[in-house]
């Protein structure tokens, strides 16, 4: 059984996002239909995830997002993981650390 793939949730205001979107890391300026467009997902996904109304989005539209705009992933996202999805090895080091 496969893990499922990993999502991301802003880790900062959407306002920052969307200041971002003004002036991107070419100086480009764009709309949430151009980023949608240049990510391929629909520009209302987008638009979802600033006004809170869908709490996170897959690893690699993330990534487009903060390529896209010029920043670095964890610029504006952080990953949405449990604990207890840890992959096995991060969870063996967090066991051998506590055992410590």
């Amino acid at each position: 059984m496969s893990s499922p793939l990993p999502r991301y949730r802003l880790a900062v205001a959407p306002e920052l996002v969307r200041t971002l979107m003004k002036r991107t890391g070419t100086g480009a300026r764009l709309t949430l239909r151009d980023l949608g467009e240049i990510v391929g997902i629909p520009h209302t996904t987008i638009g979802n995830v600033l006004t809170g109304d869908q709490d996170s989005v897959a690893a690699e539209t993330a990534q487009a997002i903060a390529t896209t705009i010029g920043v670095d992933l964890l610029i504006l996202w952080e990953p949405v993981e449990r604990a207890a999805e840890m992959r096995p090895a991060a969870t063996a080091l967090v066991h051998e650390l506590v055992a410590a």
